[in-house]
């Protein structure tokens, strides 16, 4: 299904920023109360698992760039780059810095979820492989990220894209817990069949 789109470099509708600048490896503190969002922690299916993010604190003099409802995290390093949306971050809350924020600038014409599906698509995804950098771990620079063309249909297109993105991942859920259910009433089986009640 063609849908018209206008190409924008990404840069001109998203505001781009390297995460918190922690010095070395970020601390986990018991009574630390902000979380720091890092690699370990992002899924390209599931995005954040907010539950493995570890409390610090902010020991820097910079001034924090909170995550907010609609930001993205954009994983820009390592095997695959890939972003994801923030629904509802806990406050407060930054990210590494191997992790680049974004923030679709006021007025755009552009749904943040939207954004994020695109990024993760095939044909994105080719041009970040493409601008890559580095020989023993390849990183996508900011200005290269802000400069990538991102298309931007109309605000009804977007969020039927959002919304069919959004059925597709339900429905992988579903099917991964079916095996996942299935795979535990095979184990089960074999079980009982091992056990003294299965000997002839």
């Amino acid at each position: 299904m063609p849908i018209h789109a206008q190409q924008i470099p990404l840069g001109e509708v998203v505001g781009v920023k390297a995460g918190y600048p922690f010095r070395g490896s970020i601390e986990e503190l018991t009574g630390g109360t902000v979380r720091a969002v890092q690699m370990k922690d992002m899924d390209p299916i599931e995005g954040i698992s907010w539950s493995t993010v570890i409390h610090t604190r902010l020991a820097g003099r910079r001034q924090a760039d909170w995550l907010l409802p609609d930001d993205l995290l954009f994983v820009s390093r390592g095997t695959r780059f890939y972003a994801a949306c923030l629904d509802a971050p806990p406050a407060p809350a930054v990210c590494g810095p191997h992790l680049f924020h974004l923030r679709v600038k006021p007025g755009s014409p552009l749904i943040p979820a939207f954004l994020a599906w695109q990024i993760n698509q095939p044909p994105f995804q080719r041009e970040l492989q493409r601008s890559a950098e580095g020989s023993s771990q390849l990183s996508v620079r900011r200005p290269v990220l802000e400069a990538l063309p991102i298309g931007i249909p109309s605000l009804a297109d977007q969020q039927c894209i959002v919304e069919l993105a959004r059925l597709a991942r339900r429905e992988r859920q579903l099917h991964d817990q079916l095996i996942r259910n299935r795979e535990r009433l095979f184990e089960a089986i074999a079980d009982s069949l091992s056990g003294p009640t299965g000997n002839p």
